[in-house]
C-alpha cells in the first residue's frame, strides 16, 4: 500500500534500508526500465524532458538548503562530506549519481544506486546537539528511510518548482506523470513504495507538512554549511547576490529568516530581474547550451554512436567532471 503524503511518518521511522531492500527496490524498478540501452525511463518521459534542462540547476541552491534544513542532514555534511571544503567535487559527484540515474543505461543506473547507497551505509554518527525533535546525541544515519524521503522530495518538488518558474506552470496530468516516473527514482535510493506519497498531491501534502514541522530545523552546523556553500569557501565559485535572492525566493519564510537569507524589496527585485534575464537569454540559446550533456550522450548511445561527440564530453565534464557516465 502507498501511503499519502499527509500519513506518513515525518520521522519516527529510524529503520535504515539494508541491502537486501535495496535489490527488493531495484528489481520493481527493473520491472518499469524502458530498455538496458535506454535505462530506467527513456527519451519518451517526463523525466528526461525537465532533467535536461539545465536552468533547472537554478533550484539547487533551494534543494540543498531545504535538504540542511534537516538535523540528521545537516550533521551527516558536516562530519562526513567535503563539501565546504571541496564544493565542485561534491557538485560533480552528485550530480554523476543523479544523471546516471536519469540518463545512463540500466547498468550504469543501477551501479550508481548501489555505490549510492554503499556510501550512506558509512555516513553514519550522533547529533552534537539538539535540533527540533532530534535529541543531543541521538544517532543518525543518511540511509534512514525517512531522510532519504526528505532528500528524494526536496529534489523532485524543487525541479518542479524551477521548471514552472521559467517555463510556465505543468498540466495536472504532466505533474501526475512526472511524479509516477520519480518513484523509480526513490526505488533506487531503496525507498520503499509503502513510504512514498501515493501521488503528486501526497507529495505537496508531504512537504508542506514537513515545512509546517519542526522536524525542519535550522541547526548551527546548517548554517554553517550554508553561509560556507554560498560565498564559496574552498573555490572561487562565490554565489552571485541574485542567485541567493532568487532561492531565497523560492523559501518559505521562516526557513529564509532561520538560514538567515534577506528578502525585502532589493532581493525580491534582484530576483525577479535574474528570472526575467535568464529567460531572455535562455530561450535563444542553441540547445547544445540548454540540455546537459548527459542527455546529449544518452540520446547519442541510443543512435549507436559507441563514445559522445566533442560537445557532449566537453559538457559532461562540466556537468559531472569527466567526459562520460561510462567514464
Amino acid at each position: 500500500m502507498v501511503s499519502s503524503g499527509s500519513d506518513l511518518p515525518l520521522h519516527e521511522d529510524l529503520r535504515a534500508v539494508t541491502e537486501a531492500e535495496l535489490e527488493e527496490q531495484l528489481e520493481l524498478v527493473a520491472a518499469s526500465a524502458i530498455s538496458p540501452l535506454a535505462g530506467i525511463f527513456g527519451p519518451a518521459s517526463m523525466t528526461w524532458r525537465i532533467d535536461r534542462e539545465a536552468i533547472i540547476f537554478l533550484a539547487a541552491g533551494r534543494a540543498l538548503l531545504l535538504q540542511l534544513a534537516h538535523p540528521w542532514i545537516a550533521a551527516a555534511i558536516a562530519e562526513h562530506s567535503r563539501a565546504p571544503a571541496e564544493p565542485i567535487v561534491r557538485f560533480h559527484r552528485t550530480f554523476s549519481v543523479v544523471f546516471a540515474l536519469v540518463f545512463g543505461t540500466f547498468d550504469q543506473a543501477f551501479a550508481a544506486a548501489r555505490s549510492l547507497h554503499q556510501r550512506h551505509s558509512r555516513v553514519t554518527g550522533f547529533l552534537p546537539q539538539t535540533a527540533g525533535p532530534f535529541k543531543a546525541g541521538s544517532r543518525y544515519c543518511a540511509n534512514h528511510i525517512s531522510a532519504l524521503r526528505w532528500v528524494y522530495a526536496s529534489l523532485i518538488e524543487s525541479a518542479i518548482v524551477a521548471h514552472e518558474i521559467f517555463f510556465g506552470a505543468l498540466s495536472a496530468a504532466d505533474r501526475a506523470r512526472h511524479y509516477s516516473e520519480s518513484q523509480l527514482f526513490a526505488g533506487m535510493l531503496g525507498i520503499p513504495r509503502s513510504a512514498v506519497p501515493g501521488g503528486y498531491l501526497g507529495l505537496a501534502s508531504y512537504t508542506q507538512t514537513m515545512l509546517n514541522s519542526d522536524v525542519l530545523t535550522v541547526s548551527a552546523a546548517a548554517r554553517r554549511l550554508a553561509d560556507q556553500i554560498f560565498s564559496g569557501t574552498g573555490s572561487w565559485l562565490r554565489a552571485p547576490a541574485s542567485y541567493r535572492a532568487l532561492t531565497a525566493s523560492m523559501l518559505p519564510d521562516r526557513l529564509r529568516q532561520d538560514f538567515g537569507l534577506a528578502y525585502g524589496q532589493a532581493e525580491r527585485r534582484a530576483s525577479e530581474r535574474m528570472v526575467k534575464r535568464v529567460r531572455r537569454a535562455y530561450f535563444v540559446a542553441p540547445r547544445r547550451l540548454r540540455y546537459v550533456g548527459p542527455y546529449y550522450e544518452a540520446h547519442q548511445r541510443l543512435a549507436g554512436r559507441a563514445r559522445p561527440d566533442l560537445g557532449t564530453r566537453l559538457s559532461n565534464r562540466l556537468w559531472i567532471g569527466r567526459p562520460s557516465l561510462a567514464s
